[in-house]
């Protein structure tokens, strides 16, 4: 029997039916769907994985976090636990029957591990089975034909690598963790994540606001004018100035200047400029691409891996940004001359010679992303859609030929003020034709020559102030991650995403919470090593070596303990001195505003039962308070109420979308307007209770216990102090105080 294990389980259904010369056979093993064909060389059986079905961890007497040392878990034991038991189990039953199996999991480092995972589980109950290994960029008949036909071997360096990512993720990550949580205080949920890659991006997000808060702005000037020419076209014309930093000098230029002054034309210059197409997608690329057009890193690596699994895309985890020679392009585009992009398909196919343009990067283990089959709108949802579409797009693209714009640059005189004004007409769409994201509008100025006269008909003297550096969007940091060789084309979204999961981060572009800020300056002050991208781009390099086969895996590991070590004495030298630091910095995080009752400081606090609300730093002497939503992460953003003064508030909740509270205290008026209302509207449809006993909850018993207390009648249970009546008849004051309610 041969058994093909594909990395998930949609992947080996579509890799079985390519392959089957008939429809497949679904049969399931302990409790997991496989698919099966007889062919000439016997029985064939496919299943899919769910990416890894097992994962490291340290032994259980290292998870109490109180009895263990942080430091200690460098040195730790690593043991390997199973997160699938049914797939495990199937691999087991269907690898003692194997004859020969075929590896054909995802072509990367994670993919070449998570097949070397499963292998290993079937060598423990088949050491003589036969194996190989099949490397395809698409799940398309042609692909996966091509692949099954040239089997080759595991890379178990390739596997090396991305093992030793694990194993200094791991240990790198729990130690410091647990250290840094330790020393703020904060456990449970509300651990404060640190990590090899994720510390040193937050990081680079936290010196940008940082930048932000320092810079001070400096004022200065715009002066426009509006001309209108002969024809009666009227166009915007800029002051040769273009930013005036002292305002007698715009006033000066003001005062020479009136309405109705004619504007000479002194100089205009027409030239041409080309527009060259852009360079194939590879990962970084595709993300900055989609994010440009609102998608976030995570939500279109997501989608891409869908629209791959299903045929649609190549792989989209790739460094590569030039197409192999062996792809047959012109075949890849006919096959679209029928569909939604026929007419673009037919125009480059016109081409007697189709040469795409190149990027600078070019790998061998996977081709850039491009289309891999045609689609239909209605086989997918509106997101795929969309970016399957740019997909194509830019693929079409890259082999389309340059735009061309025709620019106009104009002077004018007016009354001794120099002026200007610049156009731009697209002549050629070229590849601008095919792919239309974020294309610059036209800018149009009115036929003029040499020697014309327009005529000033408004003056525009606007004020404005220099701007602080913006912060970074998802597509932007993705590239500078790159760049400082932080962490991979496959984990870059990953770590964005845990930012937000871990509160460290809001809104996009990225701003980081105080927490985040605390964390960094912590680290930034008591243990460099761990914010700065030196370290681990170095072990980064260490991984590709590994893969590469030019350095043992345990060489790596153990220099990534030594580096561990190092940072460990930095902290150990500074622990009081930390945790003053973390504690202080998230004690901030917690300020919503201040009370308008005493002036102290409103906080983010727990009752003695665990339950949130925000409550006044002078109790017991204010006992001002608001309420909080009981569950999500609480996010205490930099904008503020107008009318009350409190940081607006984001709940966070993993798997839903970020709840924009707002102002706390308005969000709780609105509450209460929201509660009247409901009430009044359910008291319309009540009749006033006529006496004691048609009120709902007072019996016979309680009449009487009523009674001896006074109160006879509907009217003086309305009116009486629902306190004092308490502690008088031993009622609950909560059950007194719902009957008033309940009456009309």
């Amino acid at each position: 029997m041969h058994l093909i294990i594909a990395e998930k389980h949609i992947a080996a259904k579509r890799i079985a039916a390519i392959l089957a010369p008939s429809k497949t056979k679904q049969v399931r093993v302990s409790g997991v769907d496989t698919y099966e064909y007889e062919s000439d060389e016997g029985k064939q059986i496919f299943i899919g994985l769910s990416g890894h079905i097992v994962k490291l961890d340290f032994p259980k007497a290292y998870n109490n976090w109180q009895k263990v040392e942080a430091n200690e878990l460098i040195g730790a034991e690593i043991i390997t636990t199973s997160t699938q038991v049914k797939i495990v189990s199937a691999l087991k039953k269907l690898g003692k029957e194997a004859t020969r199996v075929t590896i054909a999991t995802d072509y990367d480092r994670e993919g070449e591990l998570i097949g070397a995972e499963a292998l290993e589980i079937i060598q423990k109950v088949n050491p003589e089975v036969v194996f190989d290994r099949v490397h395809y960029s698409a799940i398309t008949p042609k692909a996966i034909d091509d692949a099954f036909s040239n089997p080759t071997n595991v890379d178990f360096n390739l596997a090396d690598a991305g093992h030793s990512r694990q194993v200094i993720d791991l240990v790198w990550g729990a130690s410091l963790t647990r250290y840094i949580s330790l020393a703020a205080g904060r456990l449970g949920k509300m651990f404060l994540s640190v990590g090899r890659v994720q510390s040193p991006t937050l990081a680079l997000i936290v010196e940008r606001e940082k930048e932000r808060e320092a810079f001070i702005p400096k004022p200065y000037w715009e002066l426009s004018a509006l001309l209108k020419s002969k024809t009666g076209e009227e166009f915007k014309a800029e002051h040769r100035t273009k930013r005036f930093w002292d305002k007698a000098e715009v006033d000066a230029a003001m005062e020479k200047l009136s309405i109705g002054d004619e504007a000479l034309v002194t100089e205009l210059t027409t030239s041409e400029k080309i527009d060259k197409p852009p360079t194939p997608f590879n990962t970084t690329e595709f993300i900055s691409a989609a994010s440009s057009i609102g998608f976030t890193a995570a939500n279109s690596m997501r989608i891409a891996e869908t629209l791959y699994t299903n045929g649609f895309i190549s792989y989209p985890r790739t460094d590569n940004t030039v197409y192999p020679e062996s792809l047959d392009l012109r075949a890849q585009i006919e096959i679209f001359k029928t569909g939604a992009f026929k007419q673009y398909a037919l125009k480059l196919l016109e081409k007697k010679e189709l040469v795409p343009t190149k990027g600078k990067k070019e790998t061998t283990d996977h081709p850039p992303i491009f289309p891999a089959s045609i689609a239909k709108k209605s086989e997918m949802n509106e997101q795929e859609w969309k970016l399957y579409e740019m997909v194509v797009r830019r693929f079409f693209a890259t082999f389309a030929d340059s735009a061309k714009w025709e620019t106009i640059k104009s002077k004018f005189d007016i009354s001794g003020e120099e002026f200007k004004a610049n156009g731009a007409r697209l002549v050629e769409p070229g590849w601008r034709w095919y792919y239309h994201y974020n294309a610059p509008e036209d800018r149009l100025l009115p036929k003029m020559e040499e020697g014309d006269k327009h005529t000033l008909t408004k003056l525009d003297m606007e004020a404005k102030e220099t701007q602080p550096p913006g912060r970074y969007g998802q597509g932007r940091l993705i590239r500078i991650m790159e760049e400082m060789g932080l962490g991979t084309k496959a984990t870059r979204h990953e770590i964005i995403s845990k930012l937000y999961s871990r509160a460290y981060v809001h809104g996009n572009p990225l701003q980081p919470t105080k927490t985040a800020i605390a964390v960094v300056d912590t680290l930034e002050k008591f243990a460099p090593t761990i914010s700065k991208p030196d370290m681990t781009s170095k072990l980064e390099a260490d991984m590709d070596r590994i893969a590469e086969g030019n350095i043992p895996e345990e060489n790596v590991l153990n220099e990534s303990r030594e580096m561990l070590e190092v940072v460990f004495t930095e902290l150990g030298k500074n622990k009081d001195d930390i945790t003053e630091s973390l504690r202080a910095g998230l004690r901030e995080d917690k300020i919503i505003g201040t009370c308008s009752q005493c002036s102290s400081n409103l906080m983010v606090m727990r009752s003695k039962r665990g339950s949130r609300f925000i409550g006044c730093e002078g109790y017991p002497d204010c006992n001002f308070s608001l309420p909080l939503p009981r569950s999500g992460q609480i996010i205490v953003t930099d904008k503020s109420c107008e009318e009350h003064g409190l940081y607006h508030i984001r709940i966070i909740t993993p798997g839903k979308r970020p709840w924009n509270l707002g102002c706390p205290e308005c969000n709780f008026i609105e509450w209460q307007k929201a509660q009247e209302e409901e009430k009044k509207n359910q008291n319309t449809d009540k009749e006033r209770p006529k006496t004691l006993n048609d009120i709902s909850g007072i019996g016979k018993v309680t009449a009487e216990k009523l009674a001896d207390a006074g109160i006879c009648s509907v009217d003086e249970l309305c009116e009486a102090d629902a306190l004092e009546l308490a502690k008088v008849t031993s009622i609950p004051v909560k059950k007194i105080k719902t009957w008033q309610s309940d009456i009309v």
